[in-house]
């Protein structure tokens, strides 16, 4: 019989050598080492850590008091503001699960999250109170409702029992004895995701994802302690990329913004001195293209972390032009926000901008908490060839990616198919192992029988002075099968305002002329509430632009 390896006997786990990693001691840590500096913004309400850390044990002993116990769910919709932060530690403070729904849903998808999650708690704003009573309605249960008062909106008609400030001043104790996780495995909280081709799937994240990525945010974005981060980013989606964990852990200041607008965002870097914020695309195209009298003179570095759509590199270029400094990430709903970074070289700096933002407009590199990243081949599951043209579907491998789908078997079995999280995402390996995406699997243009990636006709359409924002997706053609359509909107100071033909003329100069769009459509673009274009709707306005053609 062979005998046990000296490292093996008589060194168990044991509580002094092994505590399951949680984002809540991040807290912990912040009100005991910072217990008066300032932890949240929000107008004229300032906390500090030490009454941010009771207020998040209030909500704790209130929910505690109202019967939630471990791996129920607490659901809550809300605006960037107090009680959403808080509850991203009051919540699994209890052992519950933190399911934030996106405050732009419709009743219906709002009425399906809750009944699918099995909420027993749900923490609304009454901004969304029409929205969240229909929802109700079409339940067949009842679920105690927390209602958010903010003197900053008209308040809508009250849909709960209680008023959140009267609900967490209530609780019996403000110490409330936290239940840590049980296991790292555990699950910290559920986040849904767009469900443009049906209902939407529910993401479970455990404990130890979330502990790395906001340790993994800090590290990558070479954070330094105490910064003063603006919520331009909603918190209800990817739990704010985990960032409310992450200025938990250095200690920094949230400043919350109910509204984000451009007037809103320089007003706070230039009265609370921002050091950072996130946002996607479109919050930079507000930003670059914002009037003289939104603007707000800065004299300190702004860092700005963006992902969602891949930025065109002529945006990224304007916002350093304008005095922020850009880093660009990649993730998603499924691997708990970003888990790929554009890790800049210092070399890099002796290039001109424009080559700077096209180097920056990759994807990049694994974060720290990332242990696998690979574009490969689904069918064969191998390793595409790092040449830069090369394509195949991104996909994940590690700690940050979620536990699967919530209820959904299936679905997380194909998600996994191979033992990698298969992104749906097209992309190539540069030789220096930087990743770029190239489309959307479903959004790859096959015309004649050539892939053309909408992604690179956005990035052309981009660098035109007029246009403010473009997508593009594939038109039916009897000749070529399909064809790039795109749908831009321009801005309205720019004069002369280019025509369909003159921008498609614009393309052709630009890229390769079988590249360029057929048709163009103007008007506004339709979005998501974390800034993406719902390319869905394009497709189906494409859809009646081809049966009108046809007829």
């Amino acid at each position: 019989m062979q005998s046990k390896s000296p490292y093996e006997s008589g060194l168990d786990k044991n509580p002094a050598n092994y505590v399951p990693l949680s984002p809540l001691g991040f807290l912990e840590r912040s009100a005991r080492i910072f217990p008066d500096r300032i932890s949240l913004i929000h107008g004229d309400q300032h906390y500090t850590w030490k009454e941010t850390y009771s207020r998040c044990q209030q909500l704790a002993s209130a929910l505690t008091e109202l019967g939630v116990k471990r791996n129920d769910t607490v659901s809550i919709i809300a605006p960037n503001i107090p009680p959403m932060y808080e509850a991203h530690f009051g919540v699994p403070m209890t052992g519950a699960v933190l399911n934030t729904i996106n405050i732009r849903l419709d009743a219906d998808t709002i009425a399906f999250i809750l009944e699918h999650a099995e909420s027993k708690v749900l923490i609304a704003d009454s901004e969304f109170s029409d929205v969240v009573g229909t929802a109700l309605s079409k339940l067949n249960r009842d679920i105690t409702v927390i209602d958010i008062l903010d003197d900053a909106v008209q308040h809508g008609s009250k849909v709960g029992s209680m008023d959140y400030e009267t609900f967490i001043s209530q609780a019996k104790s403000d110490y409330f004895p936290i239940q840590h996780p049980e296991s790292e495995w555990d699950a910290i909280s559920l986040n849904y995701t767009s469900g443009t081709t049906g209902n939407p799937k529910g993401v479970v994240y455990h404990y130890r994802g979330a502990y790395l990525n906001a340790l993994s945010n800090a590290l990558n974005w070479k954070m330094r302690p105490h910064p003063i981060y603006l919520w331009t980013l909603p918190m209800f989606h990817c739990n704010g990329w985990c960032f409310p964990w992450t200025i938990a852990l250095l200690g920094g200041t949230n400043v919350c913004l109910r509204r984000v607008a451009a007037n809103t965002i320089f007003d706070a870097i230039a009265e609370y001195k921002v050091t950072h914020f996130c946002g996607a695309p479109v919050v930079l195209n507000m930003v670059v293209n914002a009037s003289e009298s939104e603007r707000k003179s800065f004299y300190h570095p702004v860092e700005v972390m963006t992902a969602a759509a891949p930025p065109p590199a002529v945006v990224l270029e304007k916002m350093e032009q304008n005095g922020f400094l850009m880093t660009h990430v990649y993730g998603l709903t499924e691997t708990y926000g970003p888990a790929v970074i554009c890790e800049w070289h210092q070399e890099w700096d002796e290039y001109d901008s424009a080559k700077q933002a096209q180097l920056k407009s990759r994807q990049g590199v694994p974060y720290l908490a990332l242990a696998g990243l690979e574009i490969m081949d689904p069918k064969t599951m191998s390793s595409i060839k790092a040449d830069g043209a090369t394509m195949g579907e991104t996909m994940f491998r590690g700690n940050i990616v979620m536990k699967g789908y919530l209820k959904n078997p299936n679905a997380t079995k194909e998600a996994f198919d191979g033992g990698w999280f298969h992104s749906g995402d097209l992309g190539v390996m540069y030789p220096d192992h930087y990743i770029q995406l190239k489309d959307r699997s479903k959004d790859i243009i096959i015309s004649g029988g050539e892939n053309i990636s909408s992604i690179e006709i956005e990035d052309t359409l981009f660098r035109h002075p007029a246009v403010m924002e473009a997508a593009v997706v594939a038109l039916a053609d009897d000749k070529w099968g399909e064809v790039p359509c795109a749908f831009v909107s321009l801005k309205p100071q720019h004069s002369p305002q280019p025509s369909e033909a003159d921008l498609i003329q614009y393309c052709k100069e630009n890229m390769a002329r079988y590249k360029a769009p057929k048709k163009i459509v103007f008007g506004q673009l339709p979005k998501t509430s974390t800034g993406k274009v719902q390319k869905f709707r394009l497709r189906e306005r494409a859809e009646l632009i081809a049966k009108n053609n046809a007829s």
